[in-house]
């Protein structure tokens, strides 16, 4: 059964920039471990062509901000159990928001935090920065893909019952 559904439009959509999104910190890490550049000049796909987006922390921000949009706005589309892991992505997503919030307003400003020389976040101060973006995102796709897993299954179930109900 396909899901032709606004609910499922936007879903395909918010998978779609989230694969990007991937596809950003993918080539960035392949850009500091396999071809040798320094961090700073690791710039992933867009940022290849557009660095400001980079260094301004527009991209990221942008990014932070429109996922937790929507997994918010797709949120009334799950059902326990898959809500549960849904809601789980929402709040790992507030936090990365807000990591990205102190980032893009240490770029806007100019001022950093702790003395540090670039825009620095919270956990930044433990990790470095490629890695701990692989880790978030990480943290919010694990039960992203849980819960339209969940959700799927309940979908096929409902159908099957259904189809089986009109054939008797």
């Amino acid at each position: 059964m396909r899901d032709v559904s606004p609910h499922g439009t936007i879903l395909k959509v918010f998978v779609a920039v989230m694969i990007a999104h991937w596809l950003e910190h993918i080539v960035q890490a392949y850009q500091v471990y396999a071809m040798g550049h320094e961090r700073h000049h690791a710039m992933g796909l867009l940022g290849q062509f557009y660095p400001w987006l980079m260094h301004s922390e527009w991209l990221h921000f942008g990014y932070a901000f429109l996922t937790f949009v929507g997994l918010a706005i797709l949120r009334g589309g799950f059902s326990s159990p898959a809500l549960r892991w849904w809601n789980a992505a929402l709040i790992i997503q507030i936090w990365h928001l807000l990591e990205h919030t102190l980032l893009f307003a240490q770029a806007q400003s100019g001022f950093t935090l702790w003395h540090a020389k670039e825009p620095t976040s919270v956990l930044q101060l433990l990790v470095p920065r490629i890695e701990l973006h692989l880790f978030y995102n990480s943290l919010v796709t694990v039960p992203i893909v849980v819960a339209m897993i969940l959700s799927r299954r309940v979908r096929s179930q409902v159908s099957y019952v259904q189809t089986a109900a009109g054939n008797s």
